[in-house]
């Protein structure tokens, strides 16, 4: 293994920003590091992209689990649930792509659908703002930290999050989170982030462990990843509280969604690819900038407050806010 070259050493460094924006935020994870990795190593295969991505998240989600499991915040009897549901699907997800996908068109189907989970994982975030300005309108976070289970659905979200993960690497916590937000509406923050963290381990280690058995695993790829990341999120966790949190989360979304839009371009996807990706991926940051903030007032008058001013972002994000931990969510 050449551990010493331009790539490797670019890997590292983007693990370790990005160790650093997972440190400070609790987002990220997956969602940033699978595409950073696909436009750092263009010449390696996106299965091998996500097989690494996911074993270096397998080690450090752990870490975040087991802080959560000795603070006592996981609802154990919901994470069984969504284990049970996320761990079979996600074993399962690699085989069914591969099953119903022509080998010499992998590479462009992974894309494509890591780009369509990347735009799901920034939808989320929009999301779970607006889930939470509603819960403000309507008098607040009522606490319920021991909710009745609802097997069913709990089954079902774990399963669509397995399939999602298993595939594509991209949201276990995203997409996870806020399905739990909905469906649990009185978990506390911590609560739903102790519990969507001890769900994810065995999630990310079954997903991990199936696309290696098929694809293998690059070590040149894991290496620099993890000797870069688990500093990152070491340093990023010890300077959260010290940092203001709420602009960088904006700014994950919108790398987020031209990060997506990219990833479809070089999928082939039209209108995304060939000559008029560029354009693409620069008009969807500029109307994220510009528009999102015009969008998000249009929400807030439908809930009779003004478009501009008080509940900030940063004051809904507190009413369900990842944890500090140093633990991403994908």
């Amino acid at each position: 293994m050449d551990l010493f070259t331009a790539t490797a050493l670019g890997i590292l460094a983007a693990g370790f920003f990005v160790g650093i924006v997972v440190g400070l935020t609790g987002m990220g994870g997956g969602a940033l590091m699978t595409p950073a990795l696909l436009f750092l190593a263009p010449h390696q295969a996106a299965s091998a992209v996500v097989a690494a991505d996911l074993t270096a998240a397998a080690v450090y989600k752990s870490g975040g689990a087991i802080v959560h499991s000795r603070e006592g915040s996981p609802n154990l009897q919901l994470a069984k649930w969504l284990i049970l549901g996320s761990v079979p699907m996600a074993l399962l997800g690699p085989y069914v792509l591969k099953t119903f996908t022509d080998p010499e068109d992998l590479d462009q189907t992974l894309k494509f659908a890591i780009g369509i989970a990347l735009l799901l994982a920034a939808g989320t975030y929009a999301l779970r703002l607006y889930i939470n300005l509603r819960q403000l309108r309507a008098g607040g976070h009522v606490g319920d930290e021991n909710p009745r289970i609802r097997p069913v659905p709990t089954l079902l979200v774990g399963a669509l999050g397995g399939l999602l993960v298993g595939i594509t690497s991209v949201g276990s916590g995203s997409v996870i989170m806020v399905a739990l937000l909905m469906l649990y509406p009185g978990l506390s923050a911590v609560k739903l982030v102790g519990t969507d963290l001890v769900q994810a381990v065995p999630l990310v280690l079954a997903a991990a462990i199936s696309n290696i058995a098929i694809h293998g695993l690059d070590w040149e790829l894991l290496i620099p990843l993890l000797v870069g990341s688990i500093p990152g999120t070491i340093l990023g966790s010890k300077i959260a509280p010290k940092v203001p949190q709420s602009f960088i989360r904006r700014a994950i979304v919108v790398v987020l969604t031209m990060s997506g839009v990219a990833l479809l371009g070089k999928a082939g996807w039209e209108p995304f690819g060939k000559d008029g990706a560029p354009y693409f991926i620069a008009a969807t940051g500029i109307a994220m900038v510009v528009l999102v903030p015009l969008v998000w007032g249009v929400l807030r008058k439908g809930q009779g407050l003004p478009m501009f001013g008080a509940p900030y972002v940063a004051d809904l994000e507190g009413t369900s806010k990842t944890d500090r931990t140093g633990t991403p969510s994908a």
